[in-house]
């Protein structure tokens, strides 16, 4: 039998990536972010949303990626959790695919390590591979709620 399943996408730095649609509360545009002093490198900021206070990861810093340029501005992928939601911050959205689980594989071995502990695995699809991520790990900085 046959197991769908639905992939929100977004791309950071050509990458394309996907999180199961479930765990995405919103996606929203770039939104005006608080710097948090003395925060990690990976905590771009706190965003308001709705007037819910959000913490923002920089993905691409997360990653090992090359940090974006000033003048390009993140989208945020809101993503679901028991403690509050949680902003992921990425360079596109995509559209939500539907992959077949048949197509899951390991992550390959051109994946670098740093890259590789975040990345669940991947669906080969016709144009491009799609990189699962994994939200836990990829939010593991932030252990703790700002006040």
């Amino acid at each position: 039998m046959n197991m769908e399943r639905q992939l929100c996408t977004f791309f950071l730095e050509g990458l394309f990536f996907g999180v199961e649609v479930e765990k995405v509360q919103e996606v929203i545009r770039y939104q005006e972010m608080t710097r948090v002093p003395l925060s990690p490198a990976v905590i771009a900021g706190l965003i308001n949303l709705r007037g819910q206070i959000v913490t923002a990861i920089d993905l691409r810093h997360q990653l090992g990626l090359s940090a974006r340029k000033s003048e390009e501005l993140p989208m945020n992928v809101v993503i679901r959790r028991d403690d509050g939601p949680i902003s992921l911050l990425v360079d596109e959205i995509g559209d939500v695919v539907e992959v077949d689980e048949q197509s899951f594989e390991h992550p390959p071995d051109t994946l670098d390590g740093q890259r590789r502990e975040f990345i669940r695995g991947v669906y080969k699809l016709k144009q491009q591979l799609l990189l699962l991520l994994d939200t836990e790990k990829a939010m593991s900085v932030v252990g703790t709620r700002p006040a």
